[in-house]
């Protein structure tokens, strides 16, 4: 590759393992000397950190999941005094309890500095203009995309998410060369763009999209509707930084991760046990560096599979495939994550509501997601009071989601009854291939 400011030093597999092995060994230390939970967690399991003394001794350590992150709420995991935290980010629970994540000033100039690597990765150079489309806030999404534009020296602006009349007016009057968004906010934008014969009055070159699935023909429909751009797939959750823990390269050949960041096992979901190179399995990371809330081998439940070998770009950090799909039933809708738990708590608490319930996710030409609710009445609710059960359910799914959806109210016994588990989502979004 071309000379790099962001890319790390190492130069072989070798020196990068060698990087490795020094990162777990000081989380290991790290977590277990300053978090009550690591040490507790540690010692039940029987492991020391001096038990750390090459990579294949991570088998020997326990797994961390989204369960721990919610019984630690509001600050789950710290392993530093409350002076070192200087933000924090927040993801959704699957009980309606957010998970908090906590950052150093190190990790989050961790962060953007691994970040600005992505942006280079893309060939994002100080000459771009970069419209940053995504959720800001509490989300990680509009901090790290924004910060890290910046650190390379590109034009940030920062419009956030929705808001089509502005996108689009903002692609005209800026000239913004790359767009930042979700899939499918990157498709709704496609096609306004080619319904409004906006296509020889913009000049964008690039496309990073991230935070949900997107299949091999939602891509090429994004870049042929805006004339044959580039698209760049960004991994990220908030759990490990934000966005930007990863990236698409040039050739297109799947997504390099910042393996000087992190440790990524890909392991059967069922067993727990590791799987070889190539095989789809649940992501399973470990920090190297992370201070404030280190992570030790957390379950992300993303499927994804190692792509064996080096990549023709000449990068020596390794790669995996897009997301497949989930080993849990969390969905992601309009860039929100959404589990069908946290829908089942909030409709049982909806005086008025029976037990039975569908969700509904499918996706306009236009690339807008949609999302509808069907809630049975109780059994011996009136149909009278549907309009004022379906205000009282989208308001209250609104609040506690930050997503809105459509609520459909139908008579007591009309959803279909299983002996075994019910199915509970309907998700006709992805089609064909994520690769």
């Amino acid at each position: 590759m071309p000379h790099s400011t962001f890319m790390p030093a190492i130069q072989t597999e070798a020196q990068l393992q060698q990087l490795q092995l020094e990162g777990l060994r000081w989380t290991v230390r790290h977590a277990y000397d300053n978090s009550t939970f690591y040490r507790t967690r540690l010692d039940d399991a029987g492991i020391a950190p001096g038990d750390i003394r090459t990579l294949d001794d991570i088998r020997k350590l326990p797994f961390t999941t989204a369960d721990d992150l919610r019984a630690g709420y509001p600050f789950p995991l710290l392993s530093v005094p409350f002076e070192k935290v200087v933000r924090i980010h927040s993801s959704t629970g699957t009980t309606g309890t957010r998970k908090i994540l906590s950052y150093t000033q190190k990790d989050i100039d961790d962060w953007i500095s691994f970040f600005a690597r992505a942006y280079e990765m893309a060939g994002v150079t100080e000459s771009d203009r970069v419209q940053i489309a995504v959720g800001y806030g509490l989300w990680t999404a509009g901090a790290g995309f924004q910060l890290a534009c910046e650190k390379i020296g590109a034009m940030a602006i920062p419009i956030g998410p929705g808001n089509i009349e502005m996108q689009c007016q903002f692609l005209i009057d800026l000239q913004p060369t790359v767009v930042c968004c979700t899939a499918s906010m990157a498709l709704l934008l496609a096609e306004q763009v080619a319904q409004r014969g906006l296509g020889n009055k913009i000049n964008i070159k690039k496309v990073i999209y991230g935070s949900e699935r997107s299949s091999v023909s939602m891509r090429k429909k994004i870049s042929d509707l805006l004339g044959g751009v580039e698209l760049f797939d960004i991994p990220g959750l908030t759990e490990l930084y934000g966005p930007g823990t990863g990236m698409e390269c040039p050739q297109h050949d799947c997504i390099h991760f910042w393996a000087d960041y992190y440790i990524l096992e890909i392991l059967d979901p069922d067993t727990l046990q590791p799987l070889p190179d190539g095989e789809w399995g649940e992501m399973v990371v470990t920090t190297l560096r992370k201070e404030a809330t280190p992570l030790i081998r957390y379950r992300t439940r993303d499927i994804t599979r190692i792509i064996p070998g080096a990549c023709t770009c000449g990068s020596v950090l390794p790669r995996h495939s897009r997301i497949k799909g989930r080993s849990d039933d969390m969905f992601i809708i309009r860039g929100v994550n959404v589990y069908p738990s946290s829908i089942d708590e909030i409709l049982s608490n909806v005086e008025g509501l029976g037990s039975e319930y569908q969700i509904h996710l499918s996706r306009e030409s236009t690339g807008k997601d949609l999302f509808k609710i069907i809630a049975e009445r109780g059994e011996h609710s009136s149909p009278d009071l549907d309009g004022k059960l379906r205000n009282e359910t989208k308001t209250r799914l609104k609040h506690q989601l930050q997503v809105t959806p459509d609520i459909e109210i139908v008579g007591y016994g009309t959803l279909p009854r299983s002996e075994r588990k019910s199915r509970r989502v309907f998700d006709s979004r992805i089609q064909d291939s994520v690769v």
